[in-house]
């Protein structure tokens, strides 16, 4: 009897390995569905029966303001929202550099954006530099405003 209970005991903690790994595997394997950061509007943005929610992000750059041997690297970016209510914006960001290496990443929020009105943001970055350095979008969400 006591060698069918460490039989059960072993099959039971495979199982539990075994589901453990296959989650943390899932959980921590590459979002595959990142998207350039935009330059600048374009048409090509705009889905042809009108504006799609992505397309609200107009521009999403990096700007280096450093001088004077001292490092100053922000995102800049410009929403301009699309919808026919007043909107709230939040996106999922990496920086990646020549290599393919993510260098930074975040979120950022835009709130209160009225229709047809745009909203102008910066927020300063950990980035020592802006050469070979890619910006994408990981996620895009626009919701109602209250």
């Amino acid at each position: 009897m006591r060698v069918h209970r460490r039989h059960a005991f072993s099959s039971a903690l495979i199982a539990v390995v075994t589901a453990s790994g296959l989650a943390f595997g899932t959980a921590c394997s590459s979002d595959e569905s990142s998207t350039p950061a935009p330059e600048g509007e374009t048409s090509a943005q705009r889905s042809p029966g009108g504006a799609s929610e992505r397309a609200d992000l107009v521009s999403f750059k990096l700007d280096d303001r450093s001088q004077a041997g001292i490092t100053d690297v922000w995102l800049v970016w410009t929403i301009k929202n699309s919808s026919s209510k007043k909107s709230n914006y939040s996106w999922d960001w990496e920086a990646i550099d020549a290599s393919g290496t993510r260098v930074a990443n975040g979120t950022q929020l835009e709130t209160d954006v009225q229709p047809g009105q745009r909203a102008n943001g910066e927020f300063p970055t950990t980035l020592k530099s802006t050469e070979g350095v890619k910006l994408n979008v990981t996620s895009f969400d626009r919701t109602a405003a209250s």
